[in-house]
């Protein structure tokens, strides 16, 4: 009774209750024609129910999303792709595609009576203000009978993805961060005492160009010497992320979280055309460390795009294993919330002497709506003290509201004072 409930429309259970009554009423009362009129009412109704019920809607349906990766604003064309894959042809269908909220309203179109083994092709664009990973599909199809007092509804599987990443913003160079004897290459220490445009050189071997023969180590070696050049080594940077709920304020677009994500971003993309090998840690519980480790921009903007809010466990777990790329040394950035004095401490140790420790904390009482330009007097304390902490270990560290943008913020940073650099 339920599903039939589903399936009339109102204008259907109007005749449907209405012939109903009109036969109990027509053989209660004797009457004859009322007994007929509601008799022709349920037989409308029931042949409605059949005429949708007749078709199996076996569709198959693919989709296209081009591009798969944009830019937040940027659009992507969705083409969906509709084959009947039965033997007798569809009636016209009112489709509508499910999307996330984040991509707009969704679209619905009308799918024209289809033969068996044809398809159909429709296209539409969607668009996101908002980082992340949005889904579309599956595709809702339904079928109305000629006089609309039946409507059949079904969902045809199939589901896509747009990876919305996170908003990139340019950098100020500031001061120079190359320093540090942390790097990466084929022979990093001959970059480091000689410069990147330094040669070694290595014995002859057949085919070699005999113009880069070295003489003067022929001579000191006795054997024949040529000149190799050495791969120059990038400098390392170590980005990590701060993605604890009870370290960020507000939520949405206005919360510290995303600020923190767009300014992680920038900074990875800043390093990177910088000649750094940039290192983006974040917390994922879905790896057996509970840490996602980027190498390259392509992949730190991609994880960047779905990373979420997580628990108080997860930056302990990302200075665990950042501890084992900042070892030799490079260039360390902190982007995120005030932590607790055990953790501020393990982050500044991660700052090798000689090296460059820049921490960007937000004050998450600033964030959120109308309340964002009031302070949080107990977070700003707590900022405040992770920024002492850390300038104390000899990091550039700043405070941040939401005022600031991320720009300013790098800016504020990289260029302030090494007062307790060592």
């Amino acid at each position: 009774m339920h599903a039939l409930r589903r399936t009339l429309t109102t204008r259907g259970a109007s005749f449907a209750g209405s012939g109903l009554v009109l036969v109990l009423a027509g053989i209660l009362l004797g009457q004859h024609d009322v007994t007929r009129i509601g008799v022709l009412l349920l037989a409308l109704t029931g042949v409605s129910l059949l005429l949708v019920r007749r078709h199996g809607l076996h569709l198959e349906v693919t989709r296209e999303v081009r591009p798969g990766r944009v830019a937040i604003d940027q659009r992507s064309v969705v083409t969906v792709r509709v084959r009947n894959s039965e033997g007798m042809p569809t009636p016209v269908l009112m489709a509508e595609d499910a999307i996330d909220y984040a991509l707009g309203d969704r679209p619905r179109f009308v799918l024209p009576a289809l033969r068996g083994g044809l398809t159909q092709e429709v296209q539409y664009t969607v668009r996101s203000h908002t980082r992340g990973v949005h889904h579309v599909g599956p595709l809702q199809v339904r079928v109305r009978d000629p006089f609309g007092l039946t409507l059949r509804t079904a969902a045809v599987s199939g589901r896509s993805e747009v990876v919305v990443l996170p908003r990139v913003v340019p950098l100020s160079a500031g001061r120079s961060l190359g320093s540090g004897i942390g790097s990466e290459g084929s022979i990093p220490h001959m970059v480091a005492l000689h410069g990147e445009d330094d040669q070694t050189v290595r014995e002859y071997r057949d085919g070699d160009d005999l113009r880069r023969i070295h003489w003067p180590a022929t001579a000191r070696t006795g054997d024949l010497m040529v000149r190799q050049e050495d791969r120059p080594a990038k400098r390392r940077a170590v980005v990590l992320l701060d993605s604890r709920a009870a370290g960020h304020g507000g939520s949405g677009r206005s919360g510290s979280f995303e600020w923190c994500v767009t300014t992680a971003a920038s900074v990875v993309a800043h390093l990177v055309a910088g000649a750094h090998a940039v290192h983006l840690l974040s917390a994922d519980a879905a790896e057996d460390t509970g840490t996602r480790h980027d190498d390259s921009l392509e992949r730190a903007l991609d994880s960047l795009a779905r990373v979420r809010l997580g628990g108080d466990e997860a930056m302990s777990s990302v200075l665990h294993d950042a501890s084992g790329l900042t070892g030799q040394g490079g260039l360390v950035v902190y982007v995120g919330g005030p932590l607790g004095d055990d953790d501020a401490h393990t982050l500044a140790a991660l700052r090798q002497p000689g090296s460059t420790g820049v921490a960007l904390v937000v004050e998450p009482g600033t964030f959120g709506g109308r309340g964002s330009r009031r302070r949080d007097p107990g977070a700003t304390d707590a900022a405040e003290a992770s920024a002492a902490t850390l300038r104390a270990s000899g990091w550039l560290a700043t405070v941040v509201d939401a005022a600031t943008e991320p720009a300013q913020a790098w800016s504020t940073a990289v260029s302030s004072t090494l007062a307790g650099a060592r």
